[in-house]
């Protein structure tokens, strides 16, 4: 016989999951998000298949620079503000270049917050309840459109992040030039250029991702490992590596990047020169680069179909069947400004400088409703050590990972999508500093989204994580910090 409380959990669920059902019956078609949703008078899901991701149609309307990739006058219901009369263009340069602004102010705002169930945590790891009914996540305001036909901007920041305004501040902000090429006979959108805060052109992004958590290859962070090889006996004491690098790939960085995607876009290509010290100011003199290529085959069957920015099918557009494959390679020099005064047996150094390099791949397949993509990644860094005898700082084993995922996405309807996804990092260093009981840390996180509006989301995912130490057990304990993970995303 069943218990009461097994019923009652039972109806419970019932309910909930009767409730989401209903909710996605009776949607009715929607005009969507803020910004170009409002200038074009169009649904977002124009852009985007389960956003903030973008689909075929969107990729070409950002590359754009933020505009309908044809006859877009013919589809703004919007006019922008014109900054000037087309006589000044003709007297340019002795008069001001007239430009436009967006005829409204183009901002919108969106939110995010989380349920969270998490697994029971060992005594001395500290307390962690097991439920938090509902976790503030981030409230975003976006800005972004287009200064004419060659300039456009984005803007996002957050306004508050999990709650309390902690932690808040800006993503993106950027201005970016389109179609310089033209001035010296390039194809159409050849050579473009953009400045500001941006997140790097990585081959998927974690700013505008679909998914709850980050890719943990995008977050892992080159740390030395304090152990014998890294002792300088004269000083008296075991001093780290030197190696603590604080660039991580999945952060925004403040440059400039020129790049490229000509003729029909399937080409891409990217080089931007940063800072190389995430969001945060310039701790360095010496810049970094970042290069990035990719080829994207269409695999449509139809020739005609395959020219269409966007193909169609019976229910409406879709994106085309296709494959990419792209490259990536960021190189810099980490600089590291010693206290002397822990080695006086050494000297003046100065600035210690260390190169490091990320490089890797990808690949992209999108079929029907089929969606699968991964990425795998290196990372080196070189690590040095102090060696009083030699008055300098000598090489020593390089701080290394290996790291990747691999996704793949499902739409068993329009508003419904199921997501697997598996990551992995690789790190002899952070296995030897006690992060996890193998060298590899890997995590499945299998989930379903529902677009309950074409501008209202609910997910869910739970996250089977690598086994951790418990801290002062002997012989050594392992647990997982396993947990599921709810949310409501909407945007206005």
């Amino acid at each position: 016989m069943k218990s009461r409380r097994t019923s009652t959990t039972t109806v419970g669920v019932a309910i909930f999951l009767g409730v989401f059902i209903w909710m996605v019956a009776a949607a009715p078609r929607a005009s969507a998000i803020p910004a170009f949703s409002r200038k074009y008078q169009t649904s977002c899901t124009t852009c985007h298949n389960n956003y903030p991701e973008l689909n075929d149609f969107g990729e070409a309307f950002k590359k754009n620079g933020f505009k309908f990739p044809k006859d877009d006058e013919l589809f703004v219901k919007e006019p922008p503000v014109l900054l000037g009369a087309k006589a000044q263009r003709e007297a340019f340069p002795k008069a001001v270049y007239p430009g436009e602004i967006p005829g409204n102010i183009p901002l919108g705002f969106r939110y995010s917050g989380n349920f969270n169930y998490n697994s029971k945590q060992p005594f001395a790891v500290g307390y962690l309840p097991r439920t938090d009914l509902f976790v503030p996540n981030t409230f975003t305001l976006i800005a972004a459109g287009a200064f004419g036909p060659n300039i456009s901007f984005w803007i996002d920041n957050d306004i508050s992040a999990g709650g309390s305004n902690g932690a808040a501040g800006l993503g993106d902000g950027y201005l970016k030039v389109n179609d310089l090429g033209r001035y010296i006979g390039l194809p159409k959108d050849t050579l473009n250029l953009r400045v500001g805060q941006f997140e790097l052109d990585l081959p998927f992004t974690q700013a505008r991702s679909i998914n709850l958590t980050g890719y943990d290859v995008y977050d892992q962070a080159s740390v030395a490992l304090v152990n014998p090889n890294c002792t300088a006996p004269a000083l008296g004491s075991t001093p780290p590596c030197t190696t603590n690098n604080p660039f991580v790939f999945g952060v925004p960085q403040r440059g400039i990047e020129i790049g490229g995607y000509p003729n029909d876009g399937n080409f891409n290509w990217s080089i931007a020169l940063v800072n190389g010290n995430n969001d945060n100011g310039a701790a360095r003199n010496s810049k970094d680069i970042y290069i990035r290529v990719a080829q994207r085959l269409n695999l449509e069957r139809d020739p005609e179909v395959r020219k269409e920015v966007q193909a169609a099918g019976p229910t409406g557009p879709r994106d085309h069947t296709s494959i990419r494959f792209g490259a990536f390679y960021y190189y810099g020099r980490n600089a590291l400004n010693i206290n002397q005064s822990l080695f006086p047996g050494i000297g003046t150094l100065g600035t210690v400088r260390e190169p490091f390099y990320r490089a890797g791949g990808d690949v992209r397949l999108k079929y029907r409703k089929l969606e699968l993509y991964g990425l795998g990644m290196y990372g080196h860094d070189q690590n040095l050590i102090p060696d009083v005898t030699a008055t300098a700082f000598v090489a020593t084993t390089p701080v290394t990972f290996t790291g990747g995922f691999a996704q793949a996405n499902y739409w068993f309807y329009p508003w419904l999508i199921g997501l697997m996804r598996y990551d992995w990092v690789t790190s002899p260093t952070d296995f030897q500093n006690g992060a996890s009981k193998q060298t590899t840390r890997s995590r499945f996180s299998p989930g379903f989204q529902l677009l309950v509006r074409a501008n209202i989301k609910a997910t869910f995912e739970y996250q089977r994580r690598w086994e951790q130490p418990v801290p002062g057990t002997a012989p050594a304990q392992f647990f997982r910090g396993n947990g599921f993970i709810s949310g409501i995303d909407y945007a206005f």
